[in-house]
């Protein structure tokens, strides 16, 4: 199973399509959101064709493809335009006998990652800058954020399957890339 991640649209239209090129050229199982999708909130500035009914109006065709976790902007009013639950606060995903924690980063702490232990993942947003590091046998990634990087980094999304983690560029090349080692977990 393959699946498109992304963080932190923050109600950008131009972005979301960005996202959905994204979404047509890898052909991904699912759409794994990882918050802050409408509101832009009050300390980003305003995204580039901020249109929030429009960014709704891209994601509700796929509501029955992703999965989503709820940000620090996203709101119970979100919910009433959208087709898919944005209000967890974390979701958890197995993939390949690795157990992913998908989370948008703003209510748990990093160090370390609450409920997890050596081989877990943790998949995260909230900072908009892409990650990809191991601490303690804990793999914790971060796709950035497609809308608003922060400390010059790339305009980016994720993408997820068994194999491993690939941070893309808006314009989908490869930025940074992690291979899972075929060791698989018991669970």
């Amino acid at each position: 199973m393959k699946f498109l991640v992304i963080s932190d649209i923050h109600g950008s239209a131009a972005y979301m399509k960005k996202a959905l090129e994204a979404y047509a050229l890898h052909k991904p199982d699912q759409i794994l959101l990882l918050g802050d999708i409408l509101y832009h909130g009050p300390r980003n500035p305003l995204p580039p064709d901020y249109n929030p009914q429009e960014v709704v109006a891209m994601l509700n065709p796929l509501a029955d493809k992703i999965t989503a976790v709820r940000g620090n902007c996203d709101a119970e009013v979100d919910q009433m335009l959208l087709n898919f639950d944005i209000l967890r606060d974390c979701a958890t995903i197995f993939l390949g006998g690795r157990r992913i924690t998908a989370t948008h980063g703003h209510l748990f702490p990093l160090d370390p990652p609450p409920h997890s232990f050596p081989g877990d993942i943790y998949l995260y947003g909230h900072i908009h800058i892409p990650v990809i590091r191991q601490e303690n046998g804990i793999t914790l990634l971060n796709p950035g954020s497609i809308t608003l990087p922060k400390q010059n980094s790339p305009h980016t999304y994720g993408l997820l399957d068994e194999n491993g983690f690939t941070i893309m560029t808006e314009n989908h090349k490869v930025y940074q890339s992690l291979a899972f080692c075929k060791h698989k977990i018991n669970l």
